[in-house]
């Protein structure tokens, strides 16, 4: 009976489905991380009769064939965009990004990752860091004198000094877009790899060429929105329960297909 294979593939795509939502949950807190959506397609169909058959002498067709589906299949798990809640921390090396961009950070086998987060470090050296250690690109060093730093929406880092009434420029801060977001590797430590699909990491000014801005003292929140994600929970609980319904029916019709006498 097809019934049990199809019914099981519901059941796998339903827990599929809570896992993605699991994970969302696990990150509702995590600094810019954006919600990602399980998203399914139907199997192959097996065709006992095709429409358009010729049914009589007469060349009458059927309109509609038998189609018989072969249940359900995971199509992707896609990462919604979308701009979460800026929230003031007063940290001069909090930056949020207000639109569009990631900065740039090299890992250290040399390769180019990109992220959100801006909750930005200093080494014992004075660089600009990931709360991971991974340098952010380009590479800017905060003097051990330095009294405290300004930057701006165009990520200019500006250094403060006692001794001197104008501020100096340390460096300035890019952003990188991609013309498919939703195509980008996450890896972790709220970092993603180019891919293929994301196209060539496409680097530009703040504020410039569609890209966002930086907000110095502030981070973006997560955009899991907590609600629709326990409405999607329970929705794929009830998912999950009728396709074992299903699998409790099939078993009590084999049964009585045994017990025939």
């Amino acid at each position: 009976m097809r019934l049990l294979s199809i019914a099981a593939t519901g059941m796998a795509a339903q827990q599929m489905r809570v896992e993605v939502i699991s994970n969302n949950l696990a990150n509702m807190s995590t600094t810019a991380y954006n919600a990602r959506r399980a998203e399914f397609a139907d199997l192959h169909y097996q065709q006992a009769v095709r429409a358009g058959t010729i049914n009589a002498a007469d060349g009458t067709v059927l309109p509609a064939g038998v189609q018989l589906g072969l249940g359900v299949r995971p199509a992707a798990v896609s990462m919604t965009i979308a701009q979460g809640a800026v929230t003031e921390t007063g940290n001069e090396l909090d930056l949020a990004i207000e639109g569009a961009g990631y900065l740039e950070v090299t890992l250290p086998d040399g390769r180019a990752a990109y992220t959100r987060d801006g909750a930005l470090k200093r080494t014992g050296d004075g660089l600009i860091v990931t709360a991971d250690g991974y340098p952010v690109v380009p590479d800017i060093t905060i003097p051990e004198d330095a009294q405290r730093l300004s930057i701006n929406a165009e990520g200019e880092v500006w250094a403060y000094f006692s001794d001197q009434v104008a501020p100096e420029l340390l460096g300035q801060f890019g952003l990188t877009g991609f013309v498919n977001e939703k195509g980008l590797e996450a890896v972790g430590s709220n970092l993603f790899l180019e891919t293929e699909a994301s196209g060539a990491p496409i680097a530009g000014t703040a504020g410039e060429d569609g890209l966002g801005t930086f907000r110095q003292g502030y981070l973006e929140d997560s955009s899991v929105d907590s609600v629709r994600e326990i409405t999607e929970l329970i929705e794929a609980q009830r998912g999950y329960e009728l396709n074992a319904k299903v699998i409790t029916a099939a078993d009590q019709m084999l049964s009585a297909t045994t017990q025939i006498r």
